[in-house]
Formats: structure tokens, C-alpha cells, sequence
């Protein structure tokens, strides 16, 4: 597995053009949507409208607030403290194109990205094969988080998710490969393979 770098000192700071998106909101400092200190985008707008979602909010396409991702890259690098972002929602891969430039500009500055999803990990490479949109996102990210929230399945145990069904995967081998690994977690916020699970494929 990859692991990402946290810091590049004296790096030129990337371009990030102003690609609109619509935002349900931003977290600015997280330590429950991923590793470490995480920077939170939620989007607008889902399809899946889970039972019991924690962002219903979310799920209207003509709610939430516009924004640009030049704007939120510039929002976290203020906080030097950050070790990634995290694409929540609403459903990210609805804003593949513009979250994938987000995503690039924060691993060039040494930071990692995580995605949540409402489609599976299966169902979106099936996507991707149609829609740059979620190839690119996919490219860009080093974890995913997929599947509906199922709220019978739903766990308090878990870590960074909701419901039983709900997988955390390393998709940094995306696209030289698709057979991404089951991750969890250690204390230091490194990712470590789960032995007992088998990888998608």
C-alpha cells in the first residue's frame, strides 16, 4: 500500500482552478471522518437517500450553497495541522471532475483523501468505464469508503462508518489495478491491511 507523504517543503503550491461545485458544508477540523486531523467537504446532492442518513439535508440537488474548489483548497491550507480531506456528502462521485483537481492539489502538498460513497466500490468501476467523472475521483483518491448506509446493519464499533456493510478500501492501486485492499486504521492513523477480508475485484 501507499503511504502518503506529509510534507514537501519548499514545493511549489499547485494550481487549482475555480471549478464550481455545491456544497452542503465544510468541516474544518474532523477527527471522525478519517485519519488524523482531517478538513471535511460535504456536497449536494445524493441519489440514494439512505434511511436514517446523517445528512438528510444533503440530499436535495437544488440545496445547499455554491462554492468553487479553488476557494476550499485555499480554506485548508490555512491550517498547517491537517494531515487530509475528506469528500462526504450528499453522494462526492455526483462531482467526480471538480473533487478529483481538489483531491490531486492535496496530495501534491502531502496530504491523503478519503471518499465516502453511497455506490460501491464494484459499482463505481463499472461507472468509471463511462463517466470521467468517477475514474478521476477514483485516481485521486487513497481511500474509499463505500456502500449505502443500512441502518439494521448500523455499528457504534466502527471505525469511520456507519453500517456493517460499509467497507474502507485502499484504492491507491486504481487504475493499474482494481483489486483494492480492506484497510483499517492504527492509532497513528497509518492504514493496515485487514488479513481476514478478501479484496474486490
Amino acid at each position: 500500500m501507499t503511504a502518503p507523504i506529509y510534507s514537501r517543503r519548499g514545493a511549489r503550491e499547485p494550481t487549482v482552478e475555480p471549478i464550481p461545485i455545491r456544497l452542503y458544508g465544510i468541516a474544518r477540523e474532523s477527527i471522525v471522518d478519517g485519519p488524523r486531523l482531517r478538513f471535511v467537504v460535504f456536497t449536494q446532492g445524493c441519489p440514494h437517500r439512505c434511511p436514517g442518513c446523517h445528512n438528510p439535508g444533503s440530499h436535495d440537488p437544488a440545496g445547499g450553497f455554491d462554492s468553487d474548489v479553488a476557494k476550499i483548497f485555499a480554506e485548508y491550507r490555512k491550517n498547517p495541522l491537517l494531515r487530509g480531506i475528506t469528500f462526504s456528502g450528499g453522494e462526492p462521485f455526483l462531482w467526480g471532475h471538480a473533487l478529483a483537481a481538489l483531491g490531486r492539489a492535496v496530495r501534491e502538498t502531502g496530504g491523503d483523501v478519503m471518499v465516502y460513497s453511497g455506490w460501491t466500490y464494484e459499482q463505481l468501476l463499472v461507472k468509471a468505464e463511462s463517466e470521467s467523472g468517477v475514474r478521476e475521483l477514483l485516481e485521486a483518491a487513497n481511500y474509499l469508503v463505500d456502500g449505502p448506509y443500512i441502518a439494521e446493519q448500523r455499528d457504534l464499533s466502527l471505525q469511520y462508518r456507519g453500517s456493517r456493510n460499509q467497507r474502507i478500501l485502499d484504492v491507491t492501486c486504481y487504475p493499474n489495478s482494481t483489486r483494492a485492499a480492506v484497510v483499517e486504521f492504527d492509532r497513528s492513523g497509518r492504514a493496515r491491511e485487514v488479513k481476514n477480508e478478501s479484496p474486490p475485484v
